[in-house]
Formats: C-alpha cells, structure tokens, sequence
C-alpha cells in the first residue's frame, strides 16, 4: 500500500527550533518570555485593524475568556452556530449559561443572518432579555457573511466573538477573519493552519482588554508581591517554548495558505463534471476562504453511494478522511438547549466530507485521492 495521506498535518519551516533553543538556552520555558511576546506581535501585525492579541494556551480558552469578559453569567443566553465543533459552545456552559443554537444558510454554510435575527426576537419575547453574545464560526475556513451578522448585532446591541479558529488568513471582502467582532478567536492546534504544538489566541479591541484576558488567564493574581486573588483565574497562557513553535510558523504562514488553496484548485477542476460530487466554495469575490480543510457533499442518489461508503474505502486504500461536524443541536448532551434550525447543516452533515488539504499533502496525492473517490461512483 502507498503511503498513508493524512487530512491536515503539521508542516514545520525549519526555523522553529531556533526559538525553541534561545528558551531553553535563556531558561524561558514557562508561560512568559520573549517568544510569546514576539508571537503576539506577529499575530497582531497579520490581523492589523489595530487589534491586539493574547497567546493562550487553546482556542477553547480565548472562547471561555471572552464569554468571561462579556460578563456572562448564570441565566444568560448566548447565540452559537450549530454547525461547528463543541469547543465553540461549552465554554457557554463553563460560565453557567444557555447556548441558543441557529442553523446555517447554503452558501457559506455558516450561521443564516436572517435566523439569526428571528432567534434574537424570539429569544426576547421568551425571557425578556437579549442574549448576551452572539458567535458566528467559520466553518473550515469559509468566512461567515460577517456583513449582515454584524448589522443585526449592532441593531440590537449584542456583541459577536467571531469563532475563527479555522479561518487563520481567511479574509471577507479583504479584512482579516476574526477582526470585525468585539471578540476574536485563534487556534494554533496541531492540524491547524500554523501550530504551536497546542495553543490559541485572543483577538481583542484594545490593549485595555487585552490586559484584563491576560489577568483572567494567569489565575487573576493582583498586582502584588504576595499571592492576592479577589476573582477566579485560569491557567491559560501560552508557554514560552510553544510560542517559539508560532513564531517559526509565522515565517511560513503564506506559503501555507497558498498551499491550501493551491489543493482546493486541483479538486475543484477534478470533480467539475462529476455530477454529485459539489466542492464548497467561495460564494462570490468577497469571500477569501483559506481552506483550511477542503470539503465536498455527495449526492447518494446521483453517486449510488454516500460520504460513509467513500470514507470507509479512502481509509482502507490509506487515505484520511473525516465526516462533517455533527450539529450542536443533534448533539446529546445539547438536546435540551433552544435551537433555531431549518435544516441546512443536517443535509450537510448527511452528506458532507473532509479532504486532505494540509501542506504535506501533494498534487500527486489529491490525484490519488480523487481517483479514489471517483471509483466509488463510476
């Protein structure tokens, strides 16, 4: 059997190691240091619009701390896209509050604008309160229409943490993804765009806010020579060593991108006359996807076959694949929280595959695998 082709692994530039060792050779190995001042300097410098931005220690943890630094609490409500990984609503929960779930629109596959705005009305006329956040996700890289998300926020006052996690150098209408909102969220996880081995990042307004997420994610110690705490803290920075890892990352974030990008090229003038076979794409020019994972949706009555079948045999011929996100709100633990649905990311779901697309994966591989795919159907 050829050689086993993963969904999204970790490229290194080469010069990682060199800040990993000025760490060890400094002795900066804990969650404070140059590095990780270093990296959050580039990171702003790749966002721009004046952000500024915290290196923590998982996109899960910028989530949580912006839920924390938009005061939620017990009783409150907080609007999360369906469509998307778990990490995106349980740090509603940390905070003892309800996520509201609402579905996707067909185009980008992210929240539906116009639910949206039917979920906030109801939401109101139910508890007599609006709900304290709203958070969009850009689902393998594909900006939401973060345009009418963000009027219906501001028409109704509720603030928007943009969940990109996916999306690092995703751009809509050529602003950064995760720079529109009052929140942003980073994920430096190991199958991301770049890595820190584990890590994330908090996209915020000013350095004010930035300095109140830094105090919550070093356990709200004051600013005094003994161990004061007054509010609860958290154990979130990013380490010094990891923060190297980013900083050699950034060196090749571009070549990264056009890579992924280069990927979904190649499938989508693959499957361009394989009726059945629908490649997600950019909807119009204002959308910049950084295809982080390229995906496709298989018509089981046009293909006689379904995205489980091609799954199980790309896997069998050594080729990683992964099924859709299953909807918040088909999720057990979730199956009481209020939800706004019409469908969308279920048939998407039932449907849906990821393709390998990391910048290990080459034109010879996306030939292999295309072929694959295609023998399953032809």
């Amino acid at each position: 059997m050829s050689n086993r082709i993963y969904l999204c692994l970790a490229h290194m530039s080469g010069n990682e190691m060199k800040y990993i060792q000025e760490a060890f050779d400094t002795n900066w190995v804990v969650p404070l240091g140059p590095n990780v001042n270093a990296f959050e300097n580039d990171l702003e410098n790749f966002a721009g619009q004046e952000k500024k931005i915290a290196a923590l220690a998982s996109g899960t943890s910028a989530v949580h701390l912006s839920m924390i630094l938009l005061n939620v609490k017990p009783g409150d409500e907080v609007i999360c896209q369906s469509f998307t990984f778990s990490a995106s609503a349980n740090p509603i929960v940390y905070q003892g509050a309800t996520p509201v779930f609402v579905d996707s629109e067909p185009d980008t596959w992210n929240m539906d604008p116009e639910l949206l705005e039917v979920a906030i009305k109801d939401r109101i006329a139910k508890t007599g309160k609006k709900p304290k956040a709203i958070i969009p996700v850009y689902l393998y890289g594909m900006p939401t229409k973060i345009d009418e998300i963000m009027e219906i926020a501001n028409r109704y006052e509720i603030p928007v943490v943009e969940d990109s996690a996916e999306a690092f150098g995703s751009k809509y209408d050529g602003r950064i993804c995760g720079t529109f909102g009052r929140f942003g969220i980073m994920s430096f996880n190991g199958n991301k765009m770049i890595t820190t081995s584990g890590g994330g990042a908090l996209i915020c307004p000013d350095e004010e806010t930035k300095k109140k997420a830094l105090f919550y994610a070093t356990q709200s110690r004051e600013p005094l020579p003994y161990y004061l705490h007054k509010k609860l803290g958290y154990n979130y920075r990013l380490s010094n060593i990891c923060a190297g890892i980013g900083r050699g990352q950034m060196t090749v974030v571009n070549e990264h991108i056009a890579h992924h990008k280069h990927v979904m090229d190649l499938y989508r003038v693959a499957f361009k006359d394989v009726d059945g076979i629908t490649v997600h794409d950019n909807p119009n020019e204002k959308f910049d996807s950084n295809f982080w994972l390229s995906t496709i949706l298989i018509d089981p009555e046009k293909t006689g076959t379904d995205y489980e079948k091609v799954r199980q045999h790309l896997d069998t011929v050594g080729i990683e694949s992964r099924p859709l996100w299953k909807p918040m709100h088909t999720q057990p633990f979730y199956k009481d929280a209020p939800r706004y649905v019409n469908g969308v990311s279920e048939e998407m779901f039932s449907k849906g595959l990821c393709l390998p697309s990391g910048p290990c994966v080459s034109d010879e591989d996306v030939e292999r695998i295309v072929r694959e795919i295609k023998s399953c159907i032809l």
